[in-house]
């Protein structure tokens, strides 16, 4: 609501009005309303928001190519022993990471939406930033986008500091929650209206479009378009401003076997020229096969900063034993807990063993001396995705 347009067609009223007392007091009350409207627009706009809540300005929405800043989840916990911040391997914990967070807190009544979080994102790298509902990856996102204001704690994005979003934002390129464009408007021309608002050459849209493989689409409407479609032009308007710094929700989110793959391929592509992705995705096995490294809170808390790999590898082989009775599952479990390793036996007619592969012919050899004939024998390891819900289970 904008005021003063409003004054002053007031005040040209009073001055053709007669003289008196009632003509003089008439501008000072309404001067005093006025005064009062904007000290309350403003002691509103101080107050804390919800979390749930969006409090983008248009010049943010138009900096991050799009309008929300909801994230999604996955339940993903990791001991938090083994949390540590992603470093550079070379550099170290430094500013020259593209993104840094230094004990950032928010906190909502009683409530730490975020709690101390420290950990650093290697530039040119592919970060997995997952969590259960209420982990506060939400939130954590949108004070590093300018969102919202943190209530302690400092933060950096392609070094510049948080509290002054403007600095950066015009180098970021954000899907978050879905992408939300004009209905009736073609693909083009919805990229179009946000490169005039950015400022961005019309050369990058063509380029964009050709990048998600929606050349061909470019003149039909965003309505007429596949979930997978949709989502694909939300990336278009991300890679818009050629930003440094890519931050995707879900953005395999309705895509084929091919799409996730040409997103796969597309992502890993802007990481090898430099670009570094911040993505939250709940298909924990395609952030196995797409992310360098991996984030993982809780809480509000960081339970886990480092590489995938590191992360997997980390994990104790499992032995998988098939007796050739299945009366003979406890029996192999006894065997095992005899010989020191613990082994479990979850009704699929197996035993898990949690034992390296160098133990597999002496646990056939005991096996066999006990009178247990073994069908099958092997060596597995937890995907990403395993371990992920394992690990949920123990720490709840």
């Amino acid at each position: 609501m904008n005021l003063y347009p409003s004054v002053g067609v007031v005040f040209a009223v009073t001055r053709r009005s007669h003289g008196g007392p009632v003509a003089l007091l008439l501008p000072i009350l309404i001067i005093g309303a006025v005064v009062y409207f904007i000290i309350r627009r403003r002691r509103a706009r101080a107050q804390p928001r919800d979390p749930g809540s969006s409090s983008e300005s248009p010049n943010v929405r138009r900096a991050m190519g799009d309008a929300s800043a909801e994230i999604g989840s996955q339940r993903v916990p990791v001991p938090l022993a083994t949390a540590r911040p992603i470093v550079d391997k070379t550099q170290g914990f430094t500013d020259q990471s593209a993104i840094r967070l230094d004990n950032l807190t928010k906190i909502y009544g009683a409530r730490k939406a975020v709690d101390g979080l420290s950990f650093g994102v290697r530039s040119g790298a592919i970060c997995g930033f997952v969590g259960p509902n209420g982990a506060g990856k939400t939130t954590t996102i949108r004070m590093l986008l300018g969102l919202i204001t943190p209530t302690s704690g400092t933060a950096t994005v392609l070094g510049h500091s948080i509290s002054e979003p403007a600095s950066y934002l015009s180098r970021v390129g954000a899907m978050i929650e879905g992408p939300a464009f004009y209905p009736s408007l073609s693909a083009r021309k919805n990229l179009d209206v946000l490169a005039r608002l950015g400022g961005i050459g019309r050369e990058r849209v063509e380029l964009c479009l050709n990048q998600v493989d929606l050349g061909a689409r470019a003149e039909d409407p965003f309505k007429s378009f596949s979930l997978g479609m949709k989502q694909r032009l939300g990336i278009a308007a991300a890679l818009l401003p050629n930003p440094e710094l890519l931050v995707l929700d879900e953005p395999t989110n309705g895509l084929d076997p091919t799409g996730i793959r040409e997103v796969r391929v597309l992502l890993r592509s802007l990481a090898d020229r430099g670009t570094t992705v911040l993505v939250s995705s709940h298909l924990l096995e395609e952030l196995q096969q797409m992310c360098d490294d991996v984030v993982i809170i809780r809480e509000g808390q960081l339970l886990f900063a480092g590489a995938v790999g590191e992360l997997v590898v980390s994990q104790v082989a499992e032995l998988v034993a098939v007796p050739e009775k299945t009366g003979d599952l406890v029996r192999l479990v006894a065997l095992c807990a005899r010989a020191g390793y613990a082994a479990t036996s979850n009704g699929d007619g197996r035993v898990h063993v949690a034992a390296p592969s160098s133990w597999a012919g002496d646990f056939n050899r005991s096996a066999m001396t006990e009178g247990i004939t073994l069908v099958e024998l092997g060596t597995t390891k937890q995907s990403l995705e395993d371990l992920f819900f394992e690990l949920t289970e123990e720490h709840r």
